[in-house]
């Protein structure tokens, strides 16, 4: 029988070798794991994990993934939010909770990773909901980001409405829909935010059941219209969790994107 992809949402991963806080919430915190070998110092890879903003999904998922970025030698902070569903979490603090995370990341690892982190802005790594969030916070605080890896993001968040993606997410994070609270669509969906002034790569399986890679593949066409520096990975057969399972074959290309952002040729 074949694996359920989902699969990868409940795989065991190693611990992380530290845990930071960067505000007093409990879920205000972010899981550090130190870059495997002597290879050069990069930048931080945040990543910002998925779930559709919501209270049942939480870092945990993204070990796997994080612990397979370490092995190849990038020192990995694994962001936790506030979400729908939790105090403080939907409209604003999921996003505000991201934009200081995102911000004091850096810092907070090089501290507790000494000589191991380079002090450039992180390159974010965001699947899904994360996503989304990743090129929120690139749209709106460019200067603490140094590129952005986005798979499979939910990146146009009226679109994501009108097409009620995982039964109101989307509605549940911003309070209503686009006719309701558009001041709130305004500030945080990246299709309202074009051009993103960070390098940016977009990863999607065409097999994508959960966030349809149309909605990829007109996000880019209309932030590269806009003036991003942006491009597109289209993966034919790959579908939603392959992107963050380093044992799926779509893992290799999501490796060299990220490489490509760190100019790791």
């Amino acid at each position: 029988m074949p694996v359920d992809p989902r699969a990868v949402l409940t795989r065991p991963a190693p611990e992380p070798d530290l845990t930071v806080a960067y505000g007093d919430d409990p879920d205000q915190v972010a899981d550090l794991r130190l870059p495997a070998g002597t290879g050069p110092v990069r930048p931080l890879v945040v990543v910002l994990h998925g779930g559709f903003w919501r209270a049942e999904y939480d870092r945990g998922h993204t070990g796997p993934m994080a612990a397979a970025l370490a092995a190849a030698g990038y020192p990995v902070a694994q962001l936790e939010y506030r979400r729908t569903g939790q105090p403080g979490g939907g409209w604003p603090g999921t996003l505000t909770d991201v934009l200081a995370g995102v911000a004091a990341l850096p810092v907070l690892a090089a501290e507790a990773m000494p000589g191991r982190v380079s002090p450039a802005a992180p390159v974010l790594v965001g699947h899904s909901a994360g996503g989304h969030l990743a090129l929120y916070v690139a749209a709106t605080a460019p200067a603490t980001v140094g590129g952005v890896l986005a798979l499979a993001p939910v990146a146009d968040l009226v679109e994501a409405y009108r097409r009620n993606l995982d039964s109101g997410a989307v509605a549940a994070l911003l309070g209503g829909g686009p006719a309701q609270v558009p001041d709130r669509y305004a500030a945080a969906d990246p299709r309202m935010l074009v051009p993103i002034p960070t390098r940016t790569v977009v990863v999607h399986g065409s097999d994508d059941l959960q966030v349809p890679a149309e909605m990829s593949r007109d996000f880019v066409a209309a932030a590269s219209a806009a003036g991003s520096e942006i491009s597109l990975v289209d993966l034919p057969g790959c579908e939603h969790f392959g992107l963050i399972d380093p044992e799926s074959s779509a893992w290799p290309q999501v490796l060299a994107a990220l490489r490509s952002l760190h100019n790791d040729h």
